[in-house]
């Protein structure tokens, strides 16, 4: 399994909830080998999220491209192998 971890800033938490249920985790949760997924609001007005995919190829497509996507601005995208779990 692969993961896909997202670090945004959030600019407006209100309107960056309401994209985050009606638009990302949707599409998200429809991507090609999806298996689950995290996002979580943090202090300092920041966030975060980890998706998990099946394998490497899935994650790379799924990825979203940092910069600013409305009330949100990804400062970074990473992609990394799941190597354990509980």
């Amino acid at each position: 399994m692969w993961a896909v971890f997202v670090d945004v800033e959030i600019h407006d938490e209100a309107a960056g909830r309401e994209l985050l249920d009606g638009q990302v985790v949707p599409m998200v949760k429809g991507s090609a080998g999806f298996v689950c997924g995290y996002w979580t609001d943090l202090p300092d007005s920041t966030g975060g999220s980890i998706a998990v995919f099946d394998s490497e190829e899935h994650a790379r497509a799924a990825a979203p491209e940092a910069g600013a996507m409305g009330p949100v601005t990804i400062r970074t995208v990473r992609i990394g192998e799941v190597v354990a779990s509980a």
